[in-house]
């Protein structure tokens, strides 16, 4: 039932031409496929991969049952019997990936289906007069606080002191988180962690700043009035809460206390 076509040297390309849909009990299918998969490594294969659908949950719980890892996907690869779009998805397994059903098997297949989230590190630059630095960026037209997104394995605190650097070519000192805000999904991205730092105060910074001129147009003094004339609404509900509040809430949805009763 099961086969492997050469994809490349060394590596195969699983299929299931005979399987029907009602075969795919996960525990039996997978201790089918795990044991195929071990032979066919033992005959040579470095690398097996696969694609599917993403309307087939069980199937894709026996594939990763069976050792093979999700990698992304193929969006709208396929279509249903209604002509929706159906995305495929992609996974593989090395022939030096841990046995499925060790401890380093499980908690890596655990770790690789497990969802992410993007987490954004922001920080709060003040002038000692009220004011807070806001970037002018190019690639929307609201006004946003300096930081970005957080890299793979990198941690917020640090990031956005990198982000200040690389962006402003100034050095800051971390004083603290302020607040951590979760942003919905809003127009195309998906939801987010947003960590806001102090990042003390800095009254010289314009005079200092060298701008990242790829993604920094300029950037301002501001109050909230100011805020609200040209940041993002979800902007401006953070700074509502960050700059005027006492005490400030350590957590927010989409900019605002939520109700947590």
């Amino acid at each position: 039932m099961w086969r492997i076509d050469e994809a490349d040297a060394g590596v195969g390309q699983l299929s299931w031409p005979d399987a029907p849909d009602e075969w795919w009990v996960p525990y039996q299918a997978a201790q089918q496929l795990e044991a195929f998969l071990d032979a066919a490594f033992a005959e040579g294969w470095r690398r097996i991969e696969t694609e599917a659908r993403s309307d087939k949950p069980m199937l894709r719980r026996t594939l990763h049952r069976a050792g093979l890892r999700p990698e992304g996907k193929a969006r709208g690869r396929w279509t249903d019997a209604e002509g929706n779009a159906v995305d495929a998805m992609r996974l593989a397994r090395l022939a030096d990936d841990p046995a499925p059903k060790t401890r380093e098997g499980f908690l890596s297949m655990l770790n690789a289906t497990l969802p992410t989230k993007r987490v954004i590190a922001q920080g709060l630059i003040t002038n000692g007069q009220g004011k807070f630095l806001m970037c002018q960026l190019t690639y929307k037209t609201g006004w946003d606080l300096p930081g970005g997104v957080v890299d793979r394995l990198e941690s917020p605190a640090s990031a956005v002191v990198r982000e200040v650097r690389e962006e402003l070519a100034v050095q800051v000192r971390n004083e603290g988180l302020i607040t951590v805000d979760w942003l919905p999904p809003y127009r195309q991205w998906d939801d987010a962690l947003l960590c806001l730092y102090s990042l003390g105060q800095h009254p010289d910074i314009l005079e200092e700043a060298v701008f990242e001129t790829a993604e920094i147009v300029a950037a301002h003094w501001c109050d909230l009035e100011m805020a609200r004339e040209h940041a993002a609404p979800y902007v401006v509900r953070l700074l509502e809460q960050a700059t005027g509040q006492d005490p400030i809430p350590d957590y927010l949805e989409d900019g605002v206390p939520p109700d947590l009763v």
